[in-house]
């Protein structure tokens, strides 16, 4: 098991949600893909779920609110933060903007949600008690972050900036893994005409044991495939939407 019991440093991504208009159906859905329990923090909280791996929170599933938002169905990726207010501030510096200014969340920390001058929508955590995801690199627990953008020169700069990270290109790919030191904190991609119709966004990314097994499942619960299974050299891959069109990825890692 890989499990993180402190928080990470500021600019990591930490955490990641599901807004959904159904939440009985998500949480049935992933519990199918992932094996994921889930603990109801209740009402007060609007009946968000903490989605846990053996125990660990793996990730966090609410319902859309207010229930009649025209907001779709989707993950959000949240960057560690120390102090959440002097980062929107930051983010509105370098050209983003704040959809959601910071608020507490209880005890649990506080949360800003933000759009990156390329159109990315992304989070803002300052962990309290809630350092993020306590599972990592394994079945169930989130893997790898990356912002599709249609400006990666533009979202390179910004993110550059916010993280204090270096861009580092890939030869194979226009694609950008975001550096600290040897750390790879998450990635860059520029969308060209296949990403048609498709809004710049952040994607993350679940481990799974059995990539092919774990397509099979989402399909037989309703999900969908957007990207068949493919190799990499990180990974056996597959990009997959829930039933209520929540986009994700999936990485079964190359063999030790």
């Amino acid at each position: 098991m890989t499990t993180r019991t402190t928080k990470r440093a500021a600019g990591t991504p930490t955490w990641l949600d599901l807004s959904t208009p159904d939440l009985d159906g998500a949480k049935a859905f992933y519990k199918q893909i992932f094996g994921w329990d889930y603990f109801d923090t209740g009402a007060d909280f609007g009946h968000y779920n903490m989605a846990m791996s053996q125990g660990r929170n793996a990730a966090g599933i609410g319902p859309i609110f207010p229930p009649d938002s025209p907001q779709p169905s989707a993950w959000t990726i949240y960057l560690a933060s120390d102090d959440i207010n002097a980062d929107m501030k930051r983010v509105q510096e370098l050209g983003g903007q704040v959809m959601v200014e910071p608020m507490v969340i209880g005890d649990s920390g506080s949360m800003a949600i933000c759009v990156d001058p390329t159109g990315a929508v992304f989070g803002l955590w300052e962990a309290n008690n809630h350092i993020g995801s306590g599972v990592e690199n394994e079945h169930g627990g989130m893997s790898w972050f990356e912002v599709n953008t249609r400006d990666s020169e533009a979202a390179r700069a910004f993110y550059e900036a916010l993280t204090n990270t270096t861009p580092n290109k890939m030869e194979e790919m226009d694609y950008y893994v975001m550096q600290r030191g040897d750390d790879m904190l998450y990635g860059i991609l520029q969308m060209d005409a296949q990403w048609e119709g498709i809004p710049p966004h952040w994607m993350g990314y679940f481990t799974v044991d059995d990539t092919d097994a774990t397509v099979e499942r989402a399909v037989a619960a309703g999900g969908q495939v957007r990207v068949p299974a493919f190799d990499m050299p990180y990974g056996r891959m597959a990009v997959l939407s829930d039933p209520f069109g929540a986009t994700f990825s999936i990485v079964q890692p190359p063999a030790a």
